[in-house]
């Protein structure tokens, strides 16, 4: 019936075509796509998940159990089997996905849908996503060899199952954009580490804060951006020793900003990627056990981000969510300890502006002339002839802005000092963690880890609870990296790195909990430069109350705090803004509005119109607020959240009150009128549209497909609460990309559900089965097998034999 759908859609869409099996533009050949034989039907098939199957290079037979959730349960005799197992795997369930995720990281999609693209493809070659893969592949091959040949072994399993497709078994997608797969390549998945960094690691706001500082002065930009809000409640406790560090913050040099006009910048990956985790101790537990929880904040797509598996052999055993692409399980637990990770948003990208000679051969540093280094960019566009784009490199790294992109500066351009560029083996942190056992093992694991910079809870069997702020941190002087800075000035360089052993961490702190929500990682005692304007400070404070306000924690109170609407941000400004607001001026449907918005009590729960009410009039507020940071041709961002709300209850006079357009002075409390007003003529729009604005219709929270033009293959209107900003923090098509909840029994036990399925083949029952009880806040048990023996959760064996061809 999808198929159905898909193709009935496909040919309202395409209109009428003179000729079959010839390309028309970005069209696929439609007689292809429809070839009962090998067309999109051939699709619409069961799981295969019996049988013996062939696989070159095994040494030995790897037994896969699939349960009722299509989880394979995976026992392999050594870790070449395992990871060969995972490749060939992750393959059968998720090719198209798997490879079309390295397209995009490696600006490669003009290949698949045309010149349409190109603009996205430049941008991530120059952004270095190809180089920083190349600069990963390089270590490896320098000081780990093992680990790489663990890669390739990932990728050996790729291509075996690629070697048995016919045309006919391709997922939908290469036949709907007709291409077929290629061969898989251990760089393919330090592409996907790369796409992960970029995703969590790739965003800042220098070149914005340049354009700010230059427009509104230094007085009105630390008002607007400080560097801790009057509000701090960090990951690491306020209350910590440090000590014990011995290194000190680089020193301030005598630099200044370059204030340079910046008309545009590269996309930025969503502000809202994150997540939450936590753990308790035995002590603060229901049952005496430890319980450890995460859920990572993603895009909601479909296929889902994650893949869940049990990878085993006689040495470890360990179960969770994969990322496909990539080896190992990333946030899961194993018999011992378990683990999982939030996004320690740091400011690792900095912009310097670099001057070069007239032949633009070379570029001023620290009074001479010092060589660029040239990379072509081949860019292959379907249809088209190959787009060549020279991007040159500084020993700060790539010059992303010139003359020839987003910048008509003969020159001069920006160049992106970036840690993803710096290489490392990050795919090793999780290889160890899936075979640690203790707090040591952890910490061990950990230190292999460069970006993106990730908030990494644990817990053991043992009894012990753990936080470490883990990454590759520059240590910067006071205010590096805020603005542009001059890039022929040596002392603006990344001079050196915080040791990894005084990265923040907390271990089985007195408070029974430890916790993180993408909020500021420390306060201001932590000795070194800490800065980023985006950390977030309402989820943090709710989880943070949650466990302070109770003695003792059970598996339920997990889950609750995972599924929490409460509404922290609008509690913090709604009451001040009903009772500062002039009431008396509104119409007599804004006052029906204005009672609706009196009564709510904060939680965005489906059928509530309180969301829908503080959405619509916190959003006309915001843009008034910041009228001055519409500027054509500037690049600017606009002050977050919680500093808006900090001065319009505290500077409600400020001259930023003021709305540019009119005659008027206006105030905050004027302010509160004219949006309440606008938001009440958007929301009875609404109404006559759509019959009410009750929360789940107005957010209409949806999965959609990587192919955004698949609605067929995507689910709308899920009934699911919360938003940005809350514990559950599901938006529009963003939120708890993975939920799960370890409790550190012997062996442990654990419940995680995600909103997906296991399947990446749109006509398979398994595709998004998961999505209805995900939005219920439901959860599945996550049968953990302690041996290769089927239990009776199983309800298929495959067996991968070695090919006797080897």
């Amino acid at each position: 019936m999808k198929y159905f759908k898909l193709v009935l859609s496909f040919i309202l869409t395409i209109g009428i075509f003179f000729v079959l099996n010839t390309k028309l533009g970005a069209i696929p050949p439609v007689g292809k796509f429809l070839n009962p034989y090998s067309g999109v039907w051939q699709n619409e098939t069961d799981e295969s998940i019996s049988g013996d199957v062939l696989i070159p290079g095994l040494k030995d037979k790897v037994t896969v159990h699939y349960d009722a959730q299509l989880i394979p349960h995976v026992f392999a005799q050594n870790d070449s089997d395992l990871y060969k197992a995972q490749g060939y795997l992750t393959a059968k369930h998720r090719l198209w996905q798997l490879e079309f995720q390295t397209h995009a990281a490696s600006g490669r999609l003009s290949e698949l849908i045309g010149e349409g693209a190109l603009d996205y493809d430049r941008t991530e070659r120059r952004r270095g996503m190809g180089y920083g893969a190349d600069q990963a592949m390089a270590y490896m091959k320098k000081n780990d060899t093992e680990t790489l040949g663990l890669i390739q072994d990932y990728a050996d399993g790729v291509n075996a199952y690629i070697d048995q497709l016919n045309e006919e078994d391709y997922p939908v997608e290469y036949k709907l954009l007709d291409y077929q797969p290629e061969v898989w390549t251990p760089k393919k998945t330090a592409l996907l580490l790369m796409y992960m960094t970029k995703m969590l690691a790739g965003g800042d706001e220098d070149l914005e804060n340049t354009n700010a500082l230059r427009l509104f002065g230094k007085d009105n930009f630390e008002l607007l951006f400080p560097e801790f809000f009057d509000i701090t409640d960090p990951v690491i406790s306020k209350d910590t020793d440090w000590s014990f560090i011995d290194v000190p913050q680089t020193p301030l040099p005598a630099s200044m900003a370059v204030l340079d006009t910046i008309r545009e910048t590269i996309s930025q990956p969503n502000p809202d990627n994150g997540s939450n985790n936590w753990a308790i101790s035995a002590s603060k537990s229901a049952t005496g056990n430890p319980i450890l929880a995460n859920d990572p904040h993603l895009g909601l797509n479909l296929p889902a981000i994650w893949f869940v598996m049990q990878l085993s052999t006689p040495d470890h055993n360990a179960f969770g969510a994969t990322i496909p692409g990539a080896l190992s399980v990333i946030s899961g637990f194993n018999q011992h300890i378990a683990w999982g990770e939030t996004n320690a948003t740091r400011d690792v990208i900095d912009w310097y502006k670099v001057e070069f000679n007239k032949e633009r051969t070379k570029y001023k540093y620290d009074g001479a002339w010092k060589d660029v280094t040239i990379r072509v960019e081949d860019i292959k566009i379907k249809g088209k002839e190959s787009y060549k784009d020279t991007v040159l490199y500084t020993h700060h790294g790539p010059v992303v802005y010139d003359k020839n992109f987003k910048s008509d500066s003969e020159l001069t351009g920006y160049a992106m000092k970036w840690i993803g560029h710096e290489g490392g083996n990050n795919q090793k942190t999780f290889m160890e963690l899936n075979k640690s056992k203790n707090y040591n093992d952890y910490t061990e694991a950990l230190q292999y880890w460069n970006a993106p910079a990730q908030n990494i809870v644990f817990a053991s069997t043992e009894g012990d609870i753990a936080l470490w702020i883990q990454g590759k941190f520059p240590n910067k002087w006071e205010g590096q990296g805020k603005f542009l800075m001059d890039g022929s000035n040596p002392e603006n360089d990344w001079q050196s790195y915080i040791p990894q052993a005084f990265n923040a961490h907390s271990k089985n702190p007195e408070r029974g909990f430890v916790s993180s929500a993408n909020q500021h990682p420390v306060d201001e005692s932590y000795p070194y430069y800490v800065y980023n304007d985006g950390y977030e400070t309402y989820r943090n404070r709710v989880i943070n109350d949650f466990f302070n306000s109770r003695d003792k924690v059970s598996v339920q109170d997990f889950k609750d705090l995972h599924n929490n609407n409460y509404n922290l941000k609008a509690s913090e400004l709604v009451p001040y803004m009903l009772q500062h607001m002039d009431a008396t001026k509104l119409t007599e449907e804004e006052q029906a509005i204005y009672k609706e918005i009196k009564d709510w009590k904060f939680n965005n729960d489906i059928n509530e119109v309180g969301p829908s009410i503080w959405r619509q009039w916190y959003g006309k507020l915001y843009n008034m607020v910041w009228d001055e940071f519409d500027v054509e041709d500037t690049a600017l961002d606009a002050p977050y959240t919680y500093q808006t709300i900090h001065l319009l209850k505290n500077n409600g006079d400020h001259k930023f009150m003021d709305i540019l357009e009119t005659p008027e002075t206006e105030t905050a409390k004027d302010l509160f009128l004219l949006a309440f007003k606008k938001a009440a003529t958007r929301l009875l729009e609404i109404k006559k549209e759509q019959g009410d604005y009750t929360w789940v219709k107005y957010k209409s929270t949806y999965a959609g497909h990587l192919l955004r033009a698949l609605p067929a293959f995507s689910r709308f209107n899920i009934p699911i609460g919360g938003d940005r900003n809350i514990v559950n923090a599901t938006s529009e098509n963003h939120g708890p990309s993975w939920r799960m909840i370890v409790e550190m029994t012997s062996p442990p036990t654990a419940i995680g559900i995600y909103p997906g399925g296991q399947s990446g083949n749109p006509g398979s029952k398994y595709y998004d089965n998961f999505i209805d009880d995900w939005a219920a806040g439901k959860y599945h048990n996550l049968n953990f097998l302690q041996n290769s023996n089927a239990t009776d959760a199983i309800i298929g064996t495959q067996t991968l034999t070695p090919s006797t061809n080897d």
